[in-house]
């Protein structure tokens, strides 16, 4: 390794990357070089692009920095993995122009990957179904849009955007943005509505305009104690006048991505199949709901009678087209 300077480099960058500070002596023990050699090896990552900061004196040493550009990163075997799966879950999120950037990423990523880390992410995918467009999504999310909300979460700012109700009623919000919530393919936020002055969630793709006041706020404590909490009980408090019973051949534990935007309660469950009572709004609702899960699984409604024949009838003129 001490003979070999692209090696050796590649190695110092690698442990530079955990983000903490090296003391120079640490690094050339790690090397087994010495703390000239060091020097000049840093010198040489910085003239690569990467910016390497030195701290002199005894509590000095070597951290690196963020530049003004994303240079060549390392990853150790459990790391490429994640970033190849986590790119192939991205691709199919409902954020515009996503998938194709996520899909040139993990191209990228995947033609450098080892045979055996290949043979991994290969498997991974292999082994999981995703459900694509989810039985109510409507339209992608503007990219945009979460950026403004995210800062806005993270800086405790205002926001103002225009916002459609599921009834098509429009109206211009002002809010205090606490947190985002992800559930499935569908985005929401959770703030404090300041001229309802109670907190709402908002659908990010009925949202519009979304821009920052300027106007800063003191984080409130969220009911529930976290967004995610809040979340499930508003969902949970939504009425419900239809529900339908159904068996499904697949584990409940397989069907979390198909189920994640429905309202269902597990009745019964095997090792290789489960009961659930699935519940909605109106009867076309139910019966996407129905098909959704279809998708991912055989799937027979036992009970009541009239969902089943909307099924069998959408599930007919599908076979006619």
């Amino acid at each position: 390794m001490q003979n070999d300077p692209t090696g050796r480099a590649l190695r110092l960058l690698a442990l530079l990357q955990t983000h903490r500070l090296w003391r120079g002596a640490e690094l050339a023990d790690r090397l087994e070089v010495t703390e000239r050699t060091v020097r000049r090896d840093v010198d040489r990552l910085r003239d690569l692009g990467y910016e390497v900061d030195a701290t002199p004196g005894a509590d000095g040493g070597y951290r690196l920095a963020a530049g003004a550009h994303l240079p060549p990163l390392l990853f150790d075997d459990d790391e490429a993995v994640a970033v190849a799966v986590g790119l192939r879950a991205a691709a199919g999120a409902a954020i515009a122009g996503f998938e194709d950037t996520s899909l040139r990423a993990l191209t990228r990523i995947e033609q450098v990957l080892p045979n055996h880390l290949r043979r991994r992410v290969s498997a991974l995918h292999s082994s999981v179904v995703s459900l694509g467009r989810a039985p109510g999504d409507h339209e992608v999310i503007d990219p945009e849009v979460l950026g403004v909300l995210a800062l806005a979460c993270r800086d405790h700012e205002e926001v103002r955007f225009n916002y459609q109700r599921p009834d098509g009623e429009g109206s211009r919000r002002v809010v205090e943005p606490h947190q985002l919530v992800a559930a499935g393919r569908l985005w929401y936020l959770v703030a404090w509505d300041l001229r309802r002055a109670d907190w709402r969630t908002f659908r990010l793709d009925r949202l519009c305009g979304a821009r920052r006041s300027g106007g800063r706020f003191e984080p409130r404590d969220i009911p529930g104690g976290d967004a995610a909490a809040y979340f499930a009980a508003s969902v949970a408090a939504i009425p419900r006048e239809h529900e339908t019973l159904v068996a499904v051949r697949a584990p409940y534990e397989q069907l979390a991505d198909a189920l994640s935007s429905v309202d269902h309660t597990p009745v019964d469950t095997e090792a290789d199949s489960c009961t659930l009572r699935l519940r909605a709004r109106n009867l076309d609702a139910l019966v996407m709901a129905v098909v959704g899960l279809a998708l991912a699984a055989p799937v027979r409604v036992v009970e009541p009678r009239a969902v089943a024949d909307e099924v069998e009838a959408l599930a007919g003129r599908l076979d006619q087209r």
